[in-house]
Formats: structure tokens, C-alpha cells, sequence
């Protein structure tokens, strides 16, 4: 059978996303990890599957390159929220994921005419038990120095739902990767820590409303972007003074977003506004667990993207050179 598949990417955090009717139409995992080979036409960085949903617009499952499961992907729920309210033509729309339902709306440009959306993040929660975690019998890590992890850095967890690790950390860490990866694949493996692993962030402060934020994505790797590593970052950022901005703009390998983070009465609601970028789209055959490309038409949208990407190479040129 032959069907279509769109490429697409938030912040340069790139997917496959694909629509049935049928959740169990195909092995997904096995399909994933064939989209997201590097050898198939650049790869990606997972699939996006679009369902029908009982109590929402539709629902969104998000599998990983590596074929795991995430339970949310702001980056691709821009992507999918940009599908669905186009399909409906609607400005509005609640997309179900596997912990929440969220609301996502179309949002004015943050650069020309590129299309912009903003997307719900949420539950927001710091207890270890959430992500999960473990350390000392410590309910909570927020701001705190873990010397298992490094002498110099405060560390802050937090699931988003998905399950960050977030460290301020000055430029040099963001110039040099190579203490990040060791962290990050430290607590990717077997270790003591986090059992089903989980997403490291390093975060450093710019301005007193901006950060830049690489990421270590549990299941991908380093990545362009990762929509709630941002989003929790800049919560991070926000409750420890680093910004002073309820707008906090996030740059990233990929191109930037916005993140909008307000407290009321010791609730957090969590905003990512960005792009949502369609590359192109492909008519691929699958039969049997077995996959080829069958024809490619390509959009111009990525040409303004890049556009929009050299002001994060001149913003970030000092440290990223």
C-alpha cells in the first residue's frame, strides 16, 4: 500500500507525521526507526502519528528514533497542531496526549510569514516521583548542587510531563558538550539515578529575558531543539531570577521559540510558541515491515526557516563558534 507521510520540524527538531484512522495499522516502531535512519533521505527525529480522539480534535502519539514512546514532544505537537486546525480550518483546537490534553492556537509570526503556534505545556511537576527519579530520599532537586553530577552546577528536575534535568551553566558547557554528554549518557544507561532514563539540558543565561538551551533528548540524543526541555528550562530560568521576563525567548541549535511561563497560587502554566515548518511531503509503499520512498515534492517554507536562523547564528555567535 502506498501512503503519505509529511516531514515537518519545530525549532529544527524534525518528524515524520502521518494520519490514520487505524492505530494498529502498522508496526510503528519498526516504521520509526526506517523513517529516522539518517541513510533514508537525512532521517529524523521521530514519527508524530495523528488519531482520531473521543473527547479532543485528535490525538497525538509521539516514537521516538530509537522506537520508544515519549509521553509529549512540544516541538511536534506545534507540528500536529498546525495539521489539525488547517484540516479543520480552525485557529483553535485541544489535541489529547498520553497525559494531557492540550490546548494549541495559532499565533501571529515570530519571523515573516512562518507559521507560528502556540501549544500547551503541562502537568508541571517537581517531585522526583514524577519523572521518575532518584537521590538521597530527596522529594524535590530545584537550584541544588549534586556532586555525583558536577561540583559547579545547580541542577533542577522537573517532568513536563516528560522528564528533565535542567543545569545553568556558563558559557563554556555550551562550547564544550563533552560534560553534558557523559552526564546525559550516564543517566541514560543502567545507573542508580533514573531508571527510565531522562532528557539533560543545559541552559545558559543571556539576557535578562533570554536563554540558550542544548539538549540531550533521552531516546534521540543531541538534538536541534526539544520543545519541553525549552519550556522547562525557562520555568527553570524564571523561579531562580536567571530571567525576570514571563516571555522568555529560548535559543537553540535549531532556531529559537518563545516561552511564556506564569504562576498563579503555586500553579505553573506553561506556553511554547514556535514555528511549525513543513518540509516536504513523500509517498512511501510499505508492505510487510518493508518501506521505500516513492516520490518527494518539496515546500519553500524551509527557505525562510533558514532566514530566521541566521539570527540565531549572529545572537549566539560569540559562544557557538
Amino acid at each position: 500500500m502506498e501512503r503519505i507521510f509529511t516531514k515537518v520540524h519545530g525549532s529544527g527538531n524534525t518528524f515524520y507525521l502521518y494520519e490514520t484512522n487505524d492505530e494498529t495499522e502498522q508496526d510503528w516502531v519498526a516504521l520509526t526507526k526506517w523513517l529516522c535512519n539518517k541513510e533514508n533521505e537525512g532521517g529524523a527525529d521521530g514519527l508524530l502519528l495523528v488519531l482520531p480522539s473521543i473527547k479532543a480534535e485528535a490525538k497525538m502519539r509521539v516514537i521516538n528514533a530509537d522506537g520508544s514512546e515519549a509521553s509529549m514532544c512540544g516541538n511536534g505537537l506545534r507540528c500536529v497542531a498546525r495539521h489539525v486546525c488547517e484540516k479543520l480550518g480552525v485557529d483553535e483546537a485541544i489535541i489529547e496526549t498520553m497525559k494531557a490534553d492540550l490546548k494549541v492556537k495559532k499565533e501571529k509570526s515570530i519571523y515573516g510569514s512562518i507559521p507560528t503556534y502556540a501549544v500547551e505545556i503541562s502537568p508541571v511537576s517537581f517531585q522526583l516521583e514524577s519523572l521518575p527519579m532518584e537521590y538521597h530520599n530527596q522529594t524535590e532537586i530545584q537550584n541544588q548542587i549534586i556532586q555525583e553530577f558536577s561540583p559547579t552546577i545547580h541542577f533542577t528536575a522537573v517532568s513536563v510531563p516528560n522528564p528533565h534535568l535542567i543545569g545553568i551553566v556558563d558559557a563554556g558547557f555550551i562550547t564544550d558538550n563533552s560534560h553534558q554528554l557523559s552526564l546525559a549518557e550516564l543517566l541514560n544507561g543502567e545507573n542508580e539515578f533514573c531508571s527510565d532514563g531522562v532528557n539533560v539540558s543545559y541552559a545558559y543565561p543571556m539576557k535578562n529575558d533570554t536563554i540558550f538551551v542544548r539538549t540531550f533528548e533521552r531516546g534521540v540524543g543531541f538534538t536541534n531543539a526539544c520543545g519541553t526541555a525549552m519550556t522547562a528550562s525557562a520555568l527553570v530560568a524564571k523561579l531562580n531570577n536567571i530571567v525576570d521576563s514571563e516571555m522568555v525567548t529560548v535559543f537553540n541549535p535549531g532556531g529559537f521559540v518563545k516561552c511564556n511561563v506564569l504562576e498563579e497560587n503555586g500553579e505553573y502554566y506553561l506556553t511554547l510558541i514556535g514555528n511549525a515548518t513543513v518540509i516536504c511531503t513523500y509517498v512511501i509503499k510499505m508492505e510487510n515491515n518493508q518501506y521505500e520512498f516513492l516520490s518527494k515534492e518539496d515546500t519553500n517554507e524551509q527557505l525562510q526557516y533558514e532566514q530566521c536562523i541566521e539570527i540565531v547564528k549572529q545572537e549566539t555567535a560569540s559562544f557557538m563558534s
